[in-house]
Parts: structure tokens; C-alpha cells; sequence
């Protein structure tokens, strides 16, 4: 059986993968980037969405039924196929309990794309928020750069329509570094970025303790001479080599990257970046909210470092349009109407960083929060913490929880996060219910928070809006 070898991924002995949880979004960019380097691909999800729909349209043999009768027959051969999954994906899925059992090589989503960072100069974003917009911003200013890079996004970046960026010639890759399921564990950095490390995932770590030890087993990883761009105030104790660098950066006036005459002004912001030797006034930030001064400056710290022009810096920062759902600004309300805003915050600190950039930004206005919860362990873990956060909207709006990947758990649901709130308004209202919910209310703002499926919703939202 072949295996994965120390080539580079695309000249790997598998002429086919096959992708089972095809349509998530961190498989979609392995999926086009295997397509693009002339291999076939297939694979199965359990719903189609958009995202499906164009990953079809651009080459990948997609299926919605979990069947092996479903695999395409090229993709049945274990000399010539790898196959690739996702954790979210059950072990009991029929399709990748066929390919197990029948001497298929079987890997996850992580290991492969950790592949690509040993055979790159890796720039690895990690963080339990922030890691999508500093991750898509990095890319931004490198593809426009002579620098260049291939990019695997957690998020769609605007500048391009998609999570992928590709370069013929450059050694770089930015990649996202997931801690769920440990994926990150898998990578090889050259420059890694860790953005955040507030408690997440409790069902995989267990307590903060052990989160923390998942990312300070990722800096380990880190290669000989590399370096390490640390958030200042940070409680993790990094477990580096001797030879690699360690760097502190804010978007605050401390690090040794960090902002300075941050300026809000006319919808705009910017900034001043000051570094070790080198300092860049008058950079613009093309996503003007608050919570993107710390992304921008990790973003243009790792761009320095990997070579990158203060040129190049200020206009991939200031030409960035944002990654879809992180903070994406639908409508503006400049012609007036709702404003209406998409984040896929789904941490407490995420929401209430997300709802303060909001008021800021609109302080005379009424915010209308709709948030959707993601996960019962999240929601069990964390419910105090998401009320508070929450608390600071003029109203908020929750329905039931996504489960996702897990089965209910006892006594868990919305209302344990719901009834603490304290806003002025509040209401439960299922999810089937929210479109008739928006029709017959005014909003000022109105903000779709949460890492589900609430955005799915969006098109249908915005359509009521622009009937009102």
C-alpha cells in the first residue's frame, strides 16, 4: 500500500483522494488545492450547500448518500487512492468504515495538511479566536506580495471568493491551525502565530490546564531558527526549542509588535506599526472595527518576517475585505434601512469583542444580537460566560442549540444561557420561526452570531430587509 511519502503533496503516489466530510470548509481548500495540481478528487457530505454546490462545479465527484455503492469506481482502488477525513465525520459512517476495512490508507484532514507544511515554510495561525481574519489577512498581504504563498483558510477570503490561494512558485504556506481534535499537532511551523488562548473545546482537553498544554505541545513543533508571534498577556508557557525566537505582539501599545496612533475616523481606521527596527505609519485597516488592530498587526509581523515590504504590509492590509462570517459587514445602512452584520463568533470573549466593535461603531443605534448556540458542550461549559458576553446587547435573540457532531445532553439547552441574560430584551424563538420573527420587527442593527448554521439564513434575512 502507498503511503504519503516526503515528497511534495502534489507529487504524492496517490493519483486520487477521496474526501469523506467533503464539504467542510477546511477540506474544501485541500480538495481544490489536489484539483488544481491535476488529481482526482471525490467525495461525500451529508447535506449539500453552496459550498458543495461550487466544489461540484469545479471538479470534485460529489455524494450525499453514506454508501460504499456510492464511491465512484476509480476512487476503489487502494494502490491508487488515499483517503481523507474530517473528526466531525461519526467512525460508524458506512463509507469510511468500507474504505478501513478494504486496505485503503486512511488519514485525517490534519495529517495531510501537515504534509504540506514540511514541505513549505509554514506560517501556522493558531488561536481559539482570531485565527480566520489573521490567518486571511496574512495570505492577503503575501499573495499581492513577491513573497507569495499557497493558503489553506478556515473562512472564505472576500478578496477572492475562496478559502485557497494558490502560487506556482512560492516556498511559503499560511496555514490554519486548528487545536480542535488536536489537529494542530500535526503541524510543522516555520513562523506560528497564537492569537488567543481562552478555553474551548473542554470535551477534547478536558479543563483550561490541558487546553493549555495542547498549545504549548504546538509550539513545540515549532522548526530549528523559527519564530513564535505570542498575544501579549497570555497564560501559556511556550515549550520551544532553543533556537527559536519568541515575540510578543498587541494591537495595544505593548509587544514587541504593536499599535500605536490608532485612529477611528469617518468609517475608517489606522494605525501605526511599530516592530523591532522598523516602524510603518498610516496603515489602513480595510475592515475598520477594533478587534482587527490585533489581527492586523500579527498579520503584518509574520508578512516582515517571512519578507514581505512595509509596501506590500499596508496594502494587503488596507485592500482586505474581510473573511466571510468574520464580521462581515451585509449592509451598511449608509442608505439608510438596517445595518445588518454576519460573525462566527462562537467563544465568549469572541461575542463580547464582536458586540463592544459594533457599539463603537454605531454608538447611537439599537443592537439586535441573534445568537445561535454551537454545540451542548460548549453551551454547558460556558453558559455564565456567554450570558455576560451577550448581556451587553440592547436585545437579544437565541433558538435552539446546533448540535453538530454530538447528541443532547441533559438539563442543556438555550434557556441555561437565555435566562441569565440581561438585556432589555430577550426572547427564545426556534430557528424554523426567526424569518417570520424578522418580518414583523424594526432593527436598527441586527447582528447573526454563532459558528452554526444560522448564516444559511442570511440571503433570506437580507431579502426581507430589502423589501421593507
Amino acid at each position: 500500500m502507498n503511503s504519503i511519502d516526503n515528497r511534495h503533496p502534489s507529487d504524492a503516489p496517490f493519483s486520487n483522494l477521496y474526501f469523506v466530510g467533503a464539504g467542510g470548509i477546511g477540506m474544501a481548500n485541500l480538495e481544490r488545492y489536489f484539483l488544481s495540481k491535476g488529481h482526482n478528487v471525490a467525495g461525500y457530505d451529508r447535506t449539500s450547500s453552496p459550498l458543495t454546490e461550487s466544489l461540484s462545479k469545479e471538479g470534485v465527484q460529489m455524494t450525499y448518500i453514506d454508501s460504499p455503492d456510492e464511491i465512484p469506481e476509480k476512487f476503489r482502488n487502494p494502490v491508487t487512492t488515499l483517503v481523507v477525513y474530517t473528526p466531525a465525520v461519526p467512525d460508524d459512517s458506512p463509507i469510511l468504515s468500507w474504505f478501513r476495512t478494504n486496505g485503503f490508507e486512511v488519514v485525517k484532514r490534519a495529517a495531510l495538511l501537515g504534509k504540506i507544511t514540511r514541505a513549505t515554510n509554514a506560517i501556522c495561525i493558531a488561536g481559539s479566536h482570531g485565527k480566520t481574519t489573521t490567518c486571511s489577512m496574512t495570505a492577503n498581504i503575501l499573495r499581492q506580495s513577491t513573497v507569495g504563498c499557497n493558503a489553506f483558510l478556515g473562512g472564505i477570503l472576500r478578496n477572492t471568493g475562496s478559502n485557497l490561494v494558490l502560487s506556482e512558485s512560492s516556498p511559503w504556506s499560511v496555514i490554519e491551525a486548528d487545536e480542535y481534535d488536536r489537529s494542530f499537532h500535526h503541524l510543522s511551523p516555520t513562523i506560528a502565530v497564537i492569537t488567543s488562548t481562552d478555553p474551548d473545546h473542554l470535551d477534547i482537553y478536558g479543563d483550561e490546564k490541558g487546553y493549555l498544554e495542547g498549545f504549548a505541545h504546538f509550539t513545540s513543533l515549532i522548526r530549528s531558527g523559527g519564530v513564535l508571534l505570542l498575544h501579549t498577556g497570555l497564560k501559556l508557557q511556550p515549550a520551544i526549542r532553543p533556537d527559536v525566537s519568541v515575540m510578543t505582539y498587541s494591537g495595544a501599545a505593548e509587544g514587541d509588535w504593536h499599535a500605536e496612533d490608532i485612529t477611528f475616523g469617518n468609517g475608517t481606521l489606522s494605525f501605526t506599526l511599530k516592530g523591532p527596527d522598523i516602524r510603518i505609519p498610516d496603515i489602513e485597516v480595510g475592515v475598520p472595527v477594533e478587534i482587527n488592530i490585533d489581527n492586523a498587526v500579527a498579520a503584518a509581523a509574520a508578512s516582515l518576517i517571512a519578507g514581505a515590504t512595509p509596501d506590500d504590509v499596508r496594502r494587503g492590509i488596507a485592500t482586505f475585505k474581510g473573511a466571510k462570517r468574520r464580521f462581515e459587514i451585509i449592509r451598511d445602512g449608509k442608505s439608510g434601512g438596517t445595518v445588518l452584520i454576519d460573525d462566527y463568533a462562537h467563544s465568549p470573549n469572541e461575542v463580547k469583542a464582536s458586540i463592544a466593535s459594533v457599539k463603537k461603531l454605531y454608538p447611537d443605534k439599537k443592537l439586535s444580537v441573534i445568537f445561535q448556540p454551537h454545540l451542548y458542550t460548549r453551551t454547558r461549559d460556558f453558559a455564565p460566560e456567554f450570558a455576560a458576553a451577550l448581556s451587553e446587547a440592547d436585545e437579544v435573540i437565541m433558538p435552539e442549540i446546533y448540535p453538530a457532531r454530538e447528541l443532547p445532553i441533559a438539563g442543556v439547552d438555550t434557556h441555561i444561557i437565555l435566562d441569565s441574560v440581561t438585556s432589555p430584551e430577550k426572547c427564545y424563538c426556534e430557528r424554523k420561526d426567526l424569518l417570520n420573527l424578522i418580518k414583523n420587527r424594526n432593527f436598527d442593527i441586527l447582528m447573526t452570531l454563532g459558528a452554526a448554521d444560522i448564516d444559511r439564513l442570511l440571503p433570506d434575512i437580507n431579502n426581507i430587509l430589502d423589501h421593507r
